[in-house]
């Protein structure tokens, strides 16, 4: 038994909404249903609060603040640390006296990496603790990123880089789920998109960082600062960062505990004892978390999420890996080419802003479609520009706007679709399958560039993607909007 619910005290066997044997508490059997309140078994008054209300009423104060901003540094070190192969590869390839094409399989490794931590550490999580797992992902990308800097052959550095990829993976879904669970719902869209603009802004600061290491201290010193981070950071994770508060209800950790959190976030919160906790979404659902995804009514929610996720990261991965190729092939100087990714990402966080206010007051599903559809038109736009910088500049950073943005925004909308006792579940294998369109896109783009696809071919096919993801949210709505089987 969790040494929470042992401290609880004693629990009896009920069955959940699921059809799940799950635990029911025996000071809430011994409360009334209509207000909320009852005796405990001692015969003492027992108060039922519902920590959800509690959190969404509440302002938003300096200490989720401060946990959001914690999930955002976290945000930017797997940001820095994904796209440090990236950094340090020209630099490799003169060291090692290899082609720059060898390290195809380092790249896809760490790709595969990020799939894998995010397959695994999500449902972990919700077994175990979103911050238990964090502090494990964090550590796993710190020791392993540190690693690579002893690394002597493709071979080696491909073994390290799979293992950094698994912590950074873990570590998304739960930052994710963390801030939905400690953000009020009226803003919980903006504030999930803004905490997660820190992994473009981590790409960003680390490429500008690389410039002035690698060429003064070499290409491990990329590593040694992609390690040193992360291990950096988890003192004050340790000490700063929250356990999610459904986790603690839901494992039945002591009120008096669970009070003096909610404390911090509602001031006039008492924590004295007499009082019992519960979430809104306290369904006691117990069992292999992913199993819980494919029930019934969450069938078509979590296979419409994966399309979206795999198609918008097929077409973003492909824009990303490609675009500076594709473009100084065209004709445009290798500089102009190299800005071009620049652009998108810089769409991409403007958009993650404006998609994310204007989701927390219009349906998501709409938001999200209508923004995949319009990049969709702008890719068309991008493929008949040519090398015509006065449409390509407005056409990457729409594109941007609403490939990379609505990414963004598709991770706070997946965090709205479960229950808490599934959450970092569900968010973390749909970025899962996310990271395998992730490692589709830029092969796929290989493939046809080799059987001699034009530039603006290969633009023109993107869009396809983009549609297929704007069409998959938009029957996503639909379905939520008829089931009713969100999160929060």
């Amino acid at each position: 038994m969790h040494r929470c619910a042992a401290r609880w005290g004693s629990t009896k066997r009920g069955r959940g909404d699921e059809g799940e044997i799950a635990p029911v508490n025996v000071a809430a059997v011994c409360m009334s249903t209509p207000d909320r309140a009852g005796v405990s078994m001692y015969g003492e008054p027992v108060r039922a609060i519902d920590a959800t209300e509690l959190i969404d009423r509440a302002p938003f104060g300096l200490f989720q603040l401060r946990t959001v901003v914690l999930c955002a540094i976290i945000a930017m070190i797997d940001g820095f640390d994904t796209q440090a192969i990236a950094f340090v590869v020209p630099a490799l390839a003169r060291d090692w006296n290899v082609d720059v094409a060898s390290f195809g399989p380092v790249f896809a490794a760490g790709l595969l990496g990020l799939a894998a931590g995010a397959f695994c550490f999500g449902p972990i999580a919700d077994r175990f603790g979103r911050k238990r797992v964090i502090l494990i992902c964090i550590g796993i990308v710190g020791v392993f990123a540190l690693q690579a800097t002893t690394a002597g052959t493709i071979t080696e550095l491909l073994f390290w880089r799979f293992l950094t990829g698994v912590g950074l993976g873990g570590a998304m879904p739960n930052i994710i789920a963390l801030t939905s669970e400690y953000t009020p719902a009226r803003l919980r869209a903006t504030v999930i998109t803004l905490m997660f603009c820190g992994f473009p802004l981590g790409s960003t600061l680390g490429g500008l960082l690389a410039t002035y290491l690698v060429p003064v201290l070499g290409w491990r010193s990329v590593f040694w600062l992609g390690g040193a981070l992360p291990l950096v950071m988890m003192g004050a994770l340790v000490s700063w960062l929250p356990e999610s508060v459904y986790y603690l209800v839901a494992r039945g950790c002591p009120s008096v505990d669970i009070a003096r959190l909610l404390q911090r976030i509602a001031p006039s919160q008492s924590s004295s004892g007499g009082q019992h906790f519960i979430t809104a979404q306290q369904n006691g659902q117990e069992g292999f978390p992913v199993r819980l995804l494919f029930t019934p009514e969450r069938r078509p929610i979590t296979l419409l999420l994966w399309v979206a996720f795999f198609m918008n990261l097929l077409v973003m991965y492909f824009l990303v890996n490609w675009m500076p190729a594709l473009f100084s092939r065209a004709g445009l100087p290798v500089r102009t080419a190299m800005i071009s990714t620049s652009i998108l990402n810089l769409g991409g966080v403007v958009g993650a802003i404006v998609l994310g206010r204007v989701i927390d007051h219009v349906a998501a599903h709409r938001v999200l479609g209508a923004a995949y559809a319009v990049a969709a038109c702008f890719i068309v736009l991008i493929a008949f520009a040519g090398t015509d910088l006065r449409v390509l500049v407005p056409g990457l950073f729409f594109t941007g706007f609403g490939v990379v943005g609505a990414q963004i925004g598709m991770n706070a909308l997946a965090a709205g679709m479960y229950p808490a006792a599934i959450r970092s579940t569900g968010v973390g294998w749909a970025l899962g399958v996310g990271r395998i369109g992730s490692i589709v896109g830029p092969t796929i783009g290989g493939w046809l560039l080799a059987l001699g696809w034009t530039t603006g071919g290969l633009f023109a096919l993107a869009a396809a993607p983009a549609f297929v993801a704007a069409i998959s949210v938009g029957v996503l709505g639909l379905v939520h909007t008829h089931t009713g089987d969100a999160g929060l």
